[in-house]
């Protein structure tokens, strides 16, 4: 492999990194404006009107090729489906949930989860008294045991753990051994990671502390 296509390989990872949430936002914007029937936007109007910058618009895009017509702007759906693309979601990527408590079962019905490149294949617990349910979508619960029997055969790629924090590492490890290669962890602790597998966490209480930080900078203020 030449050294130009590493370096373009990993130009693309940092770039990954840093745009793709934006990305999202992005593609959230033209879907909504295709509703409308909208047919071309400039990075100005998309600014203005979903509260964005116009230059950081401008710049992510121009990471991933030309777009837009100068005067006119960018067509609403093809830069959609261009996005789709590039986000990995113009095809639908089975998803498993560890964990059917009340977070994994809310999980499984979220409808972000299920359409538009997602589909919750199923529900995965250690508990016998929950196997063989169902969540109000209508997700089977299915027993820890079968995890690496439906990864197989569902050709899952993404996980989602949805288990108290004592009990994520080892589901971690089950599901990077299993063959998964991303990880969308809830569990409120800082997992040894795999090479093999890509992890985002979510903890919800270290957002809470962000804020409670802000909340005690500004009263600090006030008092001084």
């Amino acid at each position: 492999m030449s050294e130009s296509h590493n370096r373009l390989s990993s130009d693309r990872d940092v770039i990954s990194e840093l745009t793709t949430g934006r990305l999202s936002v992005y593609l959230r914007c033209l879907t909504y404006l295709e509703s409308l029937q909208q047919k071309t936007v400039s990075s100005h109007e998309m600014a203005q009107r979903f509260h964005l910058n116009s230059a950081q618009i401008r710049k992510d895009l121009a990471c991933f090729g030309e777009f837009g017509t100068r005067g006119v702007g960018y067509n609403v759906s093809q830069l959609k489906e261009h996005l789709i693309r590039e986000l990995g979601i113009d095809r639908t990527r089975n998803v498993i949930i560890v964990g059917a408590g009340n977070l994994g079962m809310a999980l499984a019905d979220y409808r972000g989860f299920n359409g538009n490149g997602f589909q919750v294949a199923a529900l995965i617990d250690i508990d016998p008294n929950k196997v063989g349910r169902a969540s109000r979508s209508g997700i089977p619960v299915l027993a820890y045991s079968e995890m690496p029997r439906v990864v197989r055969e569902r050709q899952v790629e993404i996980a989602i753990i949805a288990v108290t924090a004592d009990a994520a590492q080892e589901v971690y490890d089950s599901l990077a051994a299993a063959g998964v290669n991303a990880v969308l962890n809830f569990a409120p602790v800082q997992l040894r990671l795999q090479s093999t597998v890509k992890l985002k966490s979510v903890d919800l209480r270290i957002n809470l502390e962000s804020l409670s930080f802000y909340l005690k900078s500004a009263e600090d203020g006030i008092a001084e």
